[in-house]
This record gives C-alpha cells, sequence and structure tokens, in this order.
C-alpha cells in the first residue's frame, strides 16, 4: 500500500520543527553514514547543512558557487580537510607511493654516479690524462663562431645574472599560484645545493700525473651548479603546460655554461659532468617530499603529451650521447697516458657530446618524474570544472 492510499495526517496546530522530525533523522543519518555524499550534494547539500564545512569547497567545483579556500581558514580546518582529503583519496595530498621511491631511487643513482665520474678522473692515471687533455686543447680543437659564443658565456656576471633569472621567473609563478609548499622545497633545494658547492675544498685531488690545471677549481664546479639548480628550479614551478619547454631550456643553458667553463680553463670535464649529476640528484630527493600545495590542483591534473614527448626525447637522446661518447673514450685511451695527438680531437668531441647526454638524461628524467609527483590521477584528483565547448 503506497503513500497516495494512506496520507500522512499531520497536526496542523504542530510546532514546524516537529513537522518531518523523523524524515529528517532519517535522511541526516543516511548522509552522515556515506562518506561520498559530499561528492554529488551540489549546493543544496550545502545550503541545507549551513555550520558543515565541505571537505572538498577548495576545489573549486563550479556548482557550488562562492565557498571558502584552504587558504581562507585557519590552520586547524585546513589540515583537518586535508586529513579528510586523504582518507576519501591519498592522491589529492601527496604523489604516489611508486612515484616518491622513483625519485628517491633515481636521485641516489645520480648523485652515486657524479661521484664515480670524479673519484675515475681523480684517482686514475687515465682519467686525470683526459681531464688534462681536454682542459688544454679545448680552446684550440672548437669552431671560430662557436668559441666565440662560449667566450661570450664564460664570463661569471652573466653566468649569474641568467641563473637567477631563471630561479626568479620559477620562485615567481609559484608564489602567484600560492603553491607554498614548492616554494619551501625550492628553498630547502637551493641551499642544499649551496652547500654542496662547498665540497671542493676537501675532496681530495692527488696528481698522479702532471698537470697544468689548477687545482684550486675543483669539482664540483659552481657556475656549472648554479645554472643547472636555476633551471631546476623553473621546472619545479612552473605549471604544466610549461614543464616541457623549462626542460628544454634546462638543458640548453646547463650544458652551455658547462662547456664553456672547460673552454674557459675554470673547470675539467669531469667537474662539469659531476655538478650537473649532483643537482638533478638533490632535485629528486627533495621531490620525494612533495605534498599538497606542491602539486598540481585537482581537477587540473591530466596527462601531458608534450611532457611524454620531449622527456622521451630527452631520455632517450641522453642515453645514445652517453653510449657514443663512452665508445670514443675507450678509442682514444690508449693515447692518454702519452698525451698522443691523434686522441686530442676523440677526447674533445667525447667531452662536448657527453656533457651533453648527461644535461639531457638528467633533465628528462626529472621532467617525467617532476610530472608525476605533481599530477597523480585518481578519482577525486580529476573533479574540477567540467569541460567547456571548443571556443570559435
Amino acid at each position: 500500500m503506497n503513500d497516495a492510499q494512506n496520507p500522512v495526517i499531520r497536526d496542523p496546530h504542530a510546532p514546524a520543527s516537529m513537522v518531518g522530525g523523523a524524515s529528517d533523522a532519517r535522511s541526516a543519518a543516511d548522509n552522515a553514514s556515506d562518506p561520498f555524499t559530499a561528492l554529488g550534494s551540489g549546493s543544496a547539500a550545502a545550503s541545507a547543512s549551513p555550520n558543515v564545512i565541505d571537505p572538498l569547497a577548495g576545489l573549486g567545483s563550479p556548482a557550488r558557487g562562492p565557498s571558502l579556500g584552504l587558504d581562507d581558514l585557519d590552520p586547524l580546518d585546513s589540515g583537518e580537510i586535508d586529513r579528510g582529503l586523504a582518507k576519501l583519496d591519498p592522491l589529492a595530498v601527496r604523489p604516489r607511493i611508486s612515484s616518491r621511491v622513483l625519485c628517491a631511487v633515481f636521485g641516489l643513482l645520480l648523485i652515486a654516479a657524479g661521484f664515480g665520474i670524479w673519484w675515475v678522473c681523480v684517482f686514475t692515471e687515465d682519467g686525470q690524462s683526459y681531464d688534462e687533455l681536454v682542459w688544454k686543447n679545448l680552446v684550440a680543437g672548437v669552431p671560430g663562431a662557436v668559441g666565440g659564443l662560449m667566450s661570450l658565456v664564460a664570463q661569471s656576471w652573466l653566468v649569474i645574472a641568467i641563473s637567477c633569472l631563471l630561479a626568479v621567473i620559477g620562485v615567481v609563478s609559484a608564489l602567484v599560484r600560492r603553491r607554498w609548499w614548492l616554494v619551501g622545497q625550492i628553498v630547502v633545494f637551493a641551499a642544499v645545493c649551496l652547500a654542496v658547492t662547498r665540497i671542493k675544498g676537501v675532496l681530495p685531488r692527488p696528481f698522479i700525473i702532471n698537470t697544468d690545471s689548477p687545482a684550486a677549481n675543483s669539482a664540483p664546479s659552481g657556475h656549472t651548479m648554479l645554472a643547472a639548480a636555476c633551471a631546476v628550479i623553473l621546472l619545479l614551478a612552473v605549471p604544466r603546460a610549461a614543464r616541457a619547454l623549462a626542460g628544454i631550456i634546462g638543458v640548453i643553458w646547463s650544458w652551455t655554461v658547462g662547456v664553456s667553463v672547460i673552454y674557459g680553463q675554470w673547470h675539467r670535464p669531469s667537474d662539469v659532468a659531476m655538478s650537473i649529476l649532483l643537482v638533478a640528484g638533490l632535485a629528486l630527493i627533495v621531490l620525494v617530499f612533495t605534498r599538497t600545495s606542491g602539486m598540481d590542483e585537482p581537477g587540473s591534473r591530466v596527462s601531458s603529451v608534450s611532457v611524454q614527448i620531449v622527456g622521451s626525447v630527452l631520455i632517450t637522446g641522453g642515453l645514445l650521447l652517453l653510449a657514443y661518447s663512452a665508445y670514443v673514450i675507450w678509442q682514444v685511451v690508449p693515447g692518454l697516458n702519452i698525451s698522443a695527438s691523434w686522441a686530442v680531437s676523440g677526447s674533445i668531441v667525447s667531452a662536448i657530446v657527453g656533457v651533453a647526454g648527461v644535461a639531457a638524461l638528467t633533465f628528462g628524467l626529472l621532467l617525467a618524474l617532476r610530472h608525476i609527483t605533481a599530477a597523480p590521477l585518481s578519482r577525486l584528483g580529476l573533479i574540477g570544472a567540467p569541460p567547456a565547448p571548443p571556443k570559435r
């Protein structure tokens, strides 16, 4: 028997608060028991319970109208919302565990590779001979136009100015988008990189052979670390649409500065390669600690074709360049001990190609791992503005 056949008889003199009290209580109980009620309740649910803070109010849903964002609430409420989001979907406040593990593993591998190159080129006779051969002959071994560009870049003030400009663009981008956690990551990363440049004063450099290169300018190269670190800050801070471009800029700038400091006889090839590897490794370690405001906003987390293409090309190209550089070095090893003239051109080519390969590989890895830590796809992470029709 339905409600039409048995209408509910209500006392017209009863208080309004008692009318439908049982049904309202049942409705409230149902809403409280369903953890996903807020995902589909819309503005009607918000108006029905004005004293309840919607945990998804800061996600920017267009169906709600004006609402409080996470930054408009006090720290206690914001923390409670983060914990509530973490229960609904952990990817709303932190990257996947697998992504963080990849960052940690690759970061440690790059740091280990940097110290491995340093050890080979410092504690072996062939390594010191290779560094010395490139350091002495690169000036005369490059074409005039390229040499002019290297001389222009091999100026301390220019390297510092352009590098700092890249870093400022990145920091301003993070501040404008209110990525406070990301700003903190950048500050920690910059401080650690600055501290690492000081290890050149404690790392030993025994002289196994007679060399003309000064011992004072040892590994790692401060100018190369500055250039690579500032390019990394730009890559970490820019929004998704500009990440691929930032990766390309990072490769070009770090490679140009790296080759220039060798051309200007400031540093050896091993100093440059070690510097880029250390910066990239430290950046990946910092990405392990990515959280809420260091990630893309829910609703804008999508895969990026540009990141996929550029990242794949950089990683593949970097590996191929490093393989070619290693092959050329293997060919010239017999002539290193005697500084044979036939080994000079091969050493120079392998150094230039090798630095390019290190830069491409490291920034390709950074580009790919930055995207998967910033934009993990999930059900809650995809909530946002509905797709708009294309503009004509």
